[in-house]
């Protein structure tokens, strides 16, 4: 369902007889905000733009204000942003019958701070030196016999996994959900998001969902719309997604790997080389890059708390700045897969991630690496053990937006006005943390010390 002017969504909006109209714009946390609006409303945001509370750019993920932005707070009033919609983003919405869904960005000063607009800057960025980018996402996520409600009850302890047991790439729990799997397929067709592979994953009640992959601006919209609209189908059927880091101490968190490409106008993969079965000497610059900015950049990638839980040694992620050719212990693996497939896949993306900063941090560091002609060495076998002179990631959250905050890297890639507003927000995160205690924390000390 593609669109070039507010005329055509026009005329098709009256053959198709749409009776309900949502707009949507995303947060700095990735999460989808929005709002349902009348037809008169929506053909006037369709050519005039609209204005979107600016505090959707100034709360956190459970809507506390921050306390120190600049963008949004008391000082502007939460006056109205700018928002335009891109009517390329026009879809049906799966089960609500004749209805659709839009995506827009912030226009105007907010889109300096929009992760959205930030990811279309880097990609413009990207065509300006011939290079298209084509991605795709990979999810993990957990189900589980549970509501929004009894999760709460129980305290988020001793929930009911949709099926028991590690029981990656099983037959056994494909076949006897079969049902529901197709229809997660089918329902993802219908968001025009669709899924290329799921299976089980190593781990009670997990899957796993690999996009289908497209030029970047939609591949970073259809991971955001899987995220949101997984969870609608699985609550609207009394099961529970959660696309958390790691949820749980004892299993393997959860990942949200990204793979990456860049083509030439016609479309020929600039990564493929047909003489030769390594990477080649642009690729290797692509994939140096982004080993040696993944210390800077890693809190776009890791924005949580939560999400640092998984970077430990013995849960399937890395620890350090690693590269590879087809190696998952890395934190990026260089794949040659013909002339079709040949990319990188950032292996260090939890499920928690925001898509669009996942993929701008990706292409951003990798067309710095391309710009400056790095040549970083590859890891080779076990890279958790023997990860060379790569240097090692950032462990928590604050250390990772201090260094974030002082490149002068990010800063030419994404803008002051954004690493200020982001660095606020991830700061603003960790302070929320620190005034926590933990489980942990009680039944360490508690009693004894």
């Amino acid at each position: 369902m593609k669109f070039e002017s507010a005329e055509q969504v026009e005329a098709f909006l009256n053959e198709a007889q749409i009776r309900s109209h949502k707009v949507a714009v995303t947060d700095v946390d990735g999460i989808l905000r929005g709002k349902s609006v009348s037809r008169e409303k929506f053909s006037s945001m369709l050519k005039s733009g609209f204005g979107f509370c600016d505090v959707v750019l100034g709360w956190d993920s459970n809507d506390a204000l921050y306390d120190s932005a600049q963008i949004s707070g008391y000082h502007t009033g939460y006056q109205d942003a700018p928002v335009r919609l891109d009517i390329s983003t026009i879809r049906r919405v799966p089960g609500e019958p004749d209805t659709l869904l839009t995506l827009g960005g912030f226009d105007g000063e907010h889109a300096q701070v929009c992760p959205r607009t930030v990811l279309h800057r880097v990609i413009q960025r990207a065509e300006a030196l011939g290079f298209f980018p084509r991605g795709s996402f990979e999810y993990e996520f957990f189900v589980f016999d549970e509501t929004p409600e009894s999760v709460r009850a129980k305290g988020y302890r001793n929930l009911k996994p949709f099926t028991p047991g590690m029981f990656g790439y099983s037959m056994l729990r494909s076949g006897v959900h079969s049902e529901l799997h197709q229809e997660l397929f089918e329902w993802m067709d219908v968001l025009e998001a669709p899924i290329e592979g799921l299976h089980t994953e190593t781990g009670p009640g997990v899957l796993e969902a690999a996009l289908a992959h497209a030029p970047l601006r939609e591949a970073a919209d259809r991971a955001s719309l899987f995220k949101t609209y997984a969870k609608v189908f699985f609550q609207k059927r009394k099961l529970m997604a959660t696309f958390m880091a790691k949820w749980n101490s004892e299993l393997p968190g959860q990942s949200g790997h990204f793979h990456l490409s860049l083509e030439d106008a016609q479309g020929k993969n600039l990564f493929f080389d047909s003489n030769t079965e390594k990477p080649n000497e642009l690729f290797r610059s692509f994939i140096s890059g982004q080993a040696a900015l993944l210390p800077e950049f890693l809190p776009m990638v890791c924005s949580t708390i939560n999400a640092y839980r998984r970077l430990v040694p013995g849960f399937w992620a890395p620890t350090h700045a690693t590269w590879g050719v087809e190696n998952r212990t890395t934190a990026l693996r260089a794949i040659p897969a013909g002339p079709k497939g040949t990319r990188s896949e950032y292996r260090i993306g939890p499920a928690d991630a925001n898509p669009y900063l996942v993929a701008a941090a990706a292409l951003a560091s990798g067309l710095y690496g391309i710009e400056h002609r790095l040549e970083v060495p590859p890891a080779q076998g076990n890279a958790y053990l023997n990860p060379g002179q790569a240097p090692e990631l950032p462990s928590e959250l604050g250390d990772a937006t201090r260094r974030f905050e002082g490149s002068k890297v990010a800063r030419e890639y994404f803008g002051d006005a954004f690493v200020d507003h982001f660095s606020t927000t991830r700061k603003w995160e960790v302070r929320c943390f620190q005034r926590h205690v933990a489980d942990w924390d009680l039944s360490r000390y508690f009693e004894i010390i």
